[in-house]
């Protein structure tokens, strides 16, 4: 996403992805809120773009210290797996048991971040292979 409207009531919450007015996609999304650069007729092309304008409200910098191969899962898996465990309170302190279902690529990040915040995890997959993997 690098756009949305900011002003219904999901933006104010945080969940500029079911803005009202729409949010713009990083990848074939309609510029309809007039703060992603170039022609506001053409569709955005994402990674692949020369440069592409993001709306300060969704980038991040990324720090120095952090080496660009660990960081690009985190802008994915890990923001898939960090923003359910937000959602349901796994971030206010409150110590919880999270059960993560599926041990591939999300499941693994799920597992990490869940035991980064000082839960007690659950790993469940059925497939035996993953055992060593979840521990």
């Amino acid at each position: 996403m690098v756009d949305s409207c900011l002003d219904c009531e999901y933006c104010g919450d945080g969940d500029e992805q079911y803005c009202i007015k729409g949010a713009t996609g990083t990848y074939n999304g309609d510029k309809k809120h007039g703060r992603v650069g170039g022609n506001q007729t053409t569709k955005t092309q994402g990674g692949y773009a020369e440069s592409h304008t993001v709306h300060e409200d969704f980038c991040l910098k990324i720090p120095d210290n952090l080496p660009i191969e660990k960081a690009a899962p985190i802008m994915c898996a890990g923001i898939t797996m960090y923003s359910p465990i937000n959602h349901w309170g796994g971030t206010k302190g409150n110590k919880m048991t999270i059960g993560v279902i599926g041990i591939g690529g999300l499941g693994t990040m799920g597992l990490k971040i869940a035991k980064a915040l000082g839960h007690e995890v659950v790993a469940i997959s059925t497939s035996k292979n993953k055992e060593e993997l979840a521990k």
